[in-house]
């Protein structure tokens, strides 16, 4: 199966396609209408990193992780693994123990293996009405929640694989 996918963000346009011709193809008539510059490489968008390896392309918050960490003069903070504690918490605290989680996650991402099958299903919980008080969705695990909240490392490493993804920053 033949994919090309063209990312369109304000005035950010990410092409990519394993054959070179193809994304040509698909950068000549934009050429004509607009004004463009081809950068090389994705390396960063939209606060996430880029990186191509052997093995793939992996995706990481790793930059924004750490510029949050100087910004809020924690990056000599101790690593926790969990951002959250059970006990009732100021929300500074709250702010602080979240950084410090986000601390030991700065090697996680997502990598898309170079010649791994890529399947990804979605889903959404519609009963939105399964909590009254706040309308949150009541179902327990999704397959977005890897993109959308903090993880326990199992739980990351499961639904990572899901996607037929590997954590190119675990223990082999």
């Amino acid at each position: 199966m033949k994919l090309s996918v063209l990312i369109v963000y304000v005035d950010y346009i990410i092409v990519t396609d394993d054959d070179p011709e193809e994304i040509y193809r698909l950068k000549s008539p934009l050429a004509k209408e607009f004004e463009i510059k081809d950068v090389g490489n994705l390396r960063y968008f939209l606060g996430m990193e880029v990186a191509r390896s052997k093995e793939g392309i992996s995706v990481t918050q790793r930059k924004y992780t750490l510029d949050l960490l100087k910004d809020t003069g924690m990056t000599g903070c101790k690593p926790i693994k969990t951002p959250m504690d059970p006990s009732q918490e100021s929300h500074m605290e709250a702010i602080l123990r979240i950084s410090s989680y986000l601390k030991i996650t700065l090697g996680k991402g997502l990598i898309f293996k170079k010649n791994g099958e890529l399947h990804v299903e979605a889903y959404r919980d519609a009963d939105w009405a399964g909590s009254i008080k706040d309308r949150r969705s009541t179902i327990g695990q999704q397959l977005a929640d890897v993109f959308t909240k903090e993880l326990s490392n199992t739980m990351f490493d499961f639904m990572v694989s899901k996607l037929g993804m590997h954590n190119m920053y675990a223990p082999a």
